[in-house]
């Protein structure tokens, strides 16, 4: 091999090593989007208090 050839393989394992490295990294801090519950399912529990008041049946007057 020549040496241009030899620098370039040089480079390129370098950059397959830091892609690999950098994919790793990324993969590590990420959540899989289905081991969370739905956006909407966490902001109805948070911000939706629930319903106190009840009905009474028996009281009620219907018209």
């Amino acid at each position: 091999m020549t040496k241009s050839k030899k620098v370039f393989v040089g480079v390129a394992i370098l950059f397959f090593i830091g892609l690999a490295i950098i994919s790793y990294d990324i993969s590590r801090r990420t959540t899989f989007p289905g081991s969370k519950s739905q956006l909407k399912e966490r902001i109805k529990k948070q911000l939706v208090a629930p319903d106190s008041t009840v009905k009474d049946s028996i009281k009620a007057t219907y018209r």
